[in-house]
């Protein structure tokens, strides 16, 4: 069945040891792609929340979310050009706590990439890869 509105997601953004946690889809869309951990955010539940929970279903990675760093539109069209699927995400900034990176869930593989790896689409990624690893490269301490 077609999506007759945005679905809602929260994405992991974790920079740890100037390395990115990235998981490559498993399923559509996207499948192949790499990206930031993540998926819905379940009734009731924070953004902030649902980024901590996808993280740990698809890596068993635990991290402690810090901030909301901004909303990403994942819009993708059929061959006619209508909208296929449209996903907001919410970009959350996480701090690594815990846990070896093993893929999960939807997640084909996960990787601890080099951010300049990242941030020069040395692979293939997910709309708004880069433009988010830029954004969380410049706030690094």
């Amino acid at each position: 069945m077609a999506q007759t509105h945005p679905k809602v997601a929260a994405i992991a953004v974790i920079l740890r040891d100037d390395k990115f946690l990235l998981v490559q889809r498993g399923k559509d869309p996207g499948r192949g792609l790499w990206g930031f951990p993540g998926g819905h955010v379940e009734m009731g539940e924070s953004a902030k929340e649902a980024a901590a929970r996808e993280l740990f279903e698809e890596t068993r990675v635990t991290a402690d979310p810090i901030d909301v760093l901004t909303a990403v539109d994942i819009i993708g069209h059929d061959e006619e050009g209508a909208v296929a699927y449209h996903y907001l995400l919410a970009v959350v900034h996480c701090e690594y706590r815990s846990g070896e990176a093993v893929a999960g869930d939807d997640a084909a593989a996960v990787e601890w990439v080099p951010a300049q790896e990242v941030i020069n689409a040395e692979r293939g990624l997910n709309q708004g890869v880069v433009d988010v690893a830029k954004q969380v490269w410049k706030r690094r301490s």
